[in-house]
């Protein structure tokens, strides 16, 4: 009798567990396939550039088949023009579903700038790859010119060649606002052309160029082959700048909105992976094999770990303009920065005075899926920025960016080309 009353009880109580668990979890068993996602496999476009490595890592360390996703493809592109073309194909006709990106260039994808017959190809932002790590290098024979560029305004002429990687990019505007602030205009004192970052020190070897924008592990490699020196690292401009994104094709976000959203996870665990300390090496040793970069890794190690020897006798320790791919909100894709990026591309004439900026950024910069995909990645609430918005910025030359007043920050610049719509 007492075992039937003990196995009664024990009945009553699985009941009773189970009861609860579905209260828990109101899809019961559906709960978890809830988040699985819509396809296994996207095709992501990356650069060889430092800031490509959360894509690679989440590739290499099983981050995208952990959220479900095991078939992506991370693939090389020539340029920043090849990665336009390939999302304007889509991973469907042959292209690329997303990529590494230069935050601007969703954007002008998105209005039609860029494209052929100026065709809009909705886009996407999901997250902010890094901030800092990129730099501005002069040739040699230039020597004198730092966050200062001053000196170069007499040794640069209208035949001086300065280069950057995509027309209204990132690194365009670094060089840009660096040369305007020491009363360089960039359209008229000197040619500013465009070189893909894998090409610059190649280039800079001929002497066809007297100074390039761009990210790392190009710069170091022009120092370690003594060939030039870094001016200035681009959070010198601006401490903690915003650099490259992480971009899908709008359609393929409205498609597989979950696929977007494991996608998105996997880069943010890859970028807290990236961002350990512990991790660099391997980081770099992984990102620096012939299947990604094909680069040696002593030439992409030092300055990832905040080490930087300039190439004209300053060098660097543990310097915290490092690039960072989670701390300090580096992988939030904040809007504010967006805008900023929008009225650079304004002030050089790349999009209209007219442009409704607020209007395109809701529209391409889908910060509530970063939120989703964090918390899929378990991410604390705390680890996320409470607002869209870091604030006021100021660079270093005492310009400040108001998000609240952009206007005021674009009529306070000396030197710009901005043009109708």
């Amino acid at each position: 009798m007492n075992h039937a009353m003990t196995r009664r009880r024990a009945i009553a109580a699985t009941a009773a567990l189970l009861t609860a668990a579905r209260a828990a979890t109101p899809c019961g068993a559906f709960a978890q396939g809830s988040t699985t996602p819509e396809v296994k496999k996207a095709t992501l476009g990356y650069i060889a550039l430092t800031d490509a490595s959360p894509l690679i890592i989440a590739k290499e360390k099983g981050f995208f088949a952990k959220h479900g996703m095991p078939d992506v493809e991370v693939s090389k592109q020539a340029s920043w023009g090849a990665t336009r073309d390939n999302l304007v194909l889509g991973g469907a006709g042959g292209g690329i579903d997303g990529a590494h990106i230069l935050t601007p260039m969703p954007y002008m994808m998105h209005t039609g700038r860029i494209t052929q017959n100026n065709q809009p190809v909705p886009m996407a932002i999901l997250a902010r790859l890094n901030t800092n790590g990129q730099a501005l290098s002069v040739a040699s024979k230039h020597a004198g010119a730092r966050l200062d560029a001053g000196p170069l305004k007499k040794a640069l002429n209208a035949e001086s060649k300065v280069a950057m990687t995509f027309r209204g990019g990132t690194h365009d505007l670094w060089i840009r606002y660096w040369l305007a602030a020491a009363g360089i205009d960039p359209d008229k004192d000197v040619q500013t052309i465009v070189v893909p970052p894998p090409q610059m020190v190649a280039n800079m070897k001929v002497g066809t160029m007297d100074a390039f924008c761009v990210g790392e592990p190009w710069n170091d490699q022009l120092v370690r082959q003594k060939l030039g020196y870094t001016a200035a690292v681009t959070g010198e401009l601006w401490k903690d700048h915003p650099e490259k994104s992480f971009a899908l094709r709008a359609d393929f976000v409205a498609a597989n909105p979950k696929a977007a959203e494991a996608l998105t996870a996997a880069v943010i665990e890859a970028q807290r992976w990236c961002d350990d300390a512990g991790n660099k090496a391997e980081m770099c040793e992984i990102v620096g094999r012939r299947a990604w970069f094909n680069v040696p890794v002593v030439d992409i190690l030092s300055r990832s770990q905040g080490n930087i020897d300039y190439g004209d006798g300053r060098k660097v320790e543990n310097s915290p303009l490092l690039m960072k791919f989670w701390r300090d909100h580096a992988s939030y894709p904040f809007r504010s920065h967006d805008l900023w990026f929008l009225t650079e591309d304004i002030r050089w004439g790349v999009l209209p005075e007219g442009t409704d900026t607020a209007k395109l950024i809701a529209e391409v910069n889908r910060e509530g899926v970063w939120r989703a995909a964090a918390a899929r990645a378990g991410v604390a609430n705390s680890e996320m920025p409470s607002g869209t918005s870091r604030g006021r910025e100021t660079f270093f030359d005492g310009k400040v960016f108001d998000p609240e007043n952009p206007a005021a920050y674009l009529a306070s610049l000396d030197i710009k080309k901005t043009v109708r719509s």
